[in-house]
C-alpha cells in the first residue's frame, strides 16, 4: 500500500514529466473511481494543459490549466505508469490518459483508488483532501511546535492518532512500525502519558523514517512512475516477527492494536 513516500515521489516524478504537456483523450474502464459520470470526467480533462503536480498525504494534486485538479489516491494499491509511445503497455488498467505529443499513462487501482477531476473554485470543499493534516515532508508546516499544539487536550492511542488523516498526512500502517520504534513508543500509549523528551522524540522520528524512505524512491514492493521498484526494504522491526530487535536483541513480537498489526520490542517499546 503507497503511503507518504511513494506518493512524494511520484507526485516529483509527474511534474518532472508531465508539466506543458496537453491532454488528448481519456479512456475510463472503471467509472466506479471516479467522482462524476465518466463524460463530465473527460470533460473536465481533455484540451487542459498540465501546470504541475504536487502531494498531500497520500493524495497527488495535478494541477491542470485552466482551473482545473486531477486528483489521484492510490488506496490499498495501484500504480501510475508513463510510457512515451503505446509499446508495452499493460494490458490490465482502470484509467488512460493520453497526451497530444503522443506519450500516455495509465493508472491502476489493485484494491480500491480514486481518480477525481473538480475545478480549483470547488478545491477547498473537496472532502478527502480538505480535511487532511499536516504533511511530513513540508518543513515550514510540519514543525515541532505545531506537532506539539496538535498532541495537546489528545486523550487516545499514539498509533491510531498518528494514522488518522486528519492528524497527519501519509502516515500508514507500514511506516509507522520503525516511527514507533525509533521513538521508543508502544503503539497504545496513551498521548497524555508522553513526557516532552518524548514528544519531541517522536516528532524526530516521524521526520527522519519518512524522509529515509522518500529519499530512497519508497518501498521495494511498490513502483515509480516509470515502473522502477524502490529502493527501501531493510525495516528496524516491521514485518520482522521473530527477528531479533537491531537495538537490544529481544524477539520481535506481533500484537494486535485495534483493527490493525503492530510489531513491537517488548523491551524498546514497553
Amino acid at each position: 500500500m503507497p503511503e507518504l513516500p511513494e506518493i512524494w515521489n511520484l507526485a516529483r516524478q509527474m511534474d518532472e514529466t508531465l508539466r506543458g504537456k496537453r491532454i488528448a483523450k481519456v479512456e475510463i474502464k472503471q467509472p466506479k473511481c471516479l467522482n462524476l459520470p465518466p463524460e463530465d470526467f473527460q470533460k473536465l480533462l481533455v484540451d487542459k494543459e498540465v501546470q504541475g503536480a504536487s502531494s498531500r498525504g497520500k493524495w497527488v494534486f495535478l494541477k491542470l490549466s485552466p482551473g482545473v485538479t486531477f486528483l489521484l489516491n492510490l488506496g490499498m494499491g495501484g500504480e501510475v505508469l508513463y510510457f512515451k509511445d503505446e509499446k508495452n503497455l499493460p494490458q490490465k488498467y482502470r484509467l488512460r490518459v493520453d497526451f497530444q505529443d503522443g506519450s500516455l499513462m495509465v493508472i491502476n487501482f489493485f484494491w480500491f483508488g480514486y481518480a477525481h477531476a473538480l475545478g480549483d473554485q470547488e478545491l477547498p470543499e473537496h472532502f478527502p483532501t480538505a480535511v487532511l493534516g499536516m504533511d511530513p515532508m513540508k518543513e515550514g508546516e510540519f514543525t515541532l511546535l505545531n506537532f506539539k499544539k496538535l498532541l495537546k487536550g489528545k486523550k487516545g492511542g499514539i498509533k491510531a492518532f498518528l494514522m488518522d488523516q486528519k492528524n497527519i498526512a501519509g502516515i500508514g500502517n507500514v511506516y509507522i512500525q520503525d516511527i514507533l520504534f525509533t521513538a521508543g513508543l508502544h503503539p497504545n500509549r496513551k498521548i497524555p502519558s508522553l513526557k516532552e523528551n518524548e514528544v519531541e522524540g517522536l516528532f524526530k522520528a516521524i521526520g527522519e523514517v519518512l524522509k529515509e524512505a522518500a529519499d530512497l524512491g519508497g518501498l521495494a514492493y511498490e513502483t515509480d512512475l516509470f515502473n522502477r521498484p524502490g529502493r527501501f526494504k531493510d525495516f528496524l522491526v516491521g514485518y520482522r516477527e521473530g527477528k531479533p530487535c537491531p537495538s537490544c536483541g529481544l524477539e520481535i513480537k506481533k500484537i494486535k492494536t485495534g483493527s490493525t498489526s503492530s510489531y513491537i520490542c517488548p523491551s524498546c517499546q514497553k
